[in-house]
């Protein structure tokens, strides 16, 4: 029989409240189990001293015998000094997506083309100012040709 160290709920709507209880792997999570050996009241201040109570010694003896805490349960004993947990590390944590990159590439790529048509248009806008005054004249001459034509 495999055995784990849990939390089972109770408590009611929206005012959770668990046991750390020491249960058969296969049974449900509020059903049966063997023994109690601790409480957890999330709703209590990280601080305060009652929201993470656990009987050591019994604690002890299950981890002794084979019982494998879960996840929570092991971040709640490396902070009693009961068992060290090894974090996890997971780089890829808050890396987006696949698509998300195709998507953030793509908006670069167009916010650069228009950079880029922006900057061709002011460069066409100065090089127009500054040509019309060269040309103006032959451009007047052109007019009153065609005027007199």
């Amino acid at each position: 029989m495999s055995v784990s160290l849990r939390l089972s709920r109770g408590g009611s709507k929206k005012r959770p409240y668990y046991k750390v209880v020491v249960a058969n792997s296969r049974s449900p999570r509020d059903g049966a189990y063997l023994e109690q050996v601790g409480t957890y009241n999330p709703l209590l201040a990280k601080d305060d001293a009652n929201r993470v109570r656990l009987v050591e010694d019994r604690v002890r003896y299950w981890l002794g015998v084979g019982a494998q805490p879960t996840d929570r349960v092991a971040r709640m004993l490396d902070k009693a000094g009961i068992k060290e947990r090894t974090p996890t590390v997971n780089p890829a944590k808050g890396e987006p997506g696949k698509k998300a990159k195709e998507r953030a590439e793509d908006r670069a790529k167009k916010i650069a083309e228009a950079e880029e048509a922006k900057r061709e248009a002011e460069e066409a806008a100065v090089a127009a100012a500054a040509a019309p005054a060269a040309e103006e004249a032959p451009a007047e001459e052109a007019a009153a040709e065609q005027a007199e034509g």
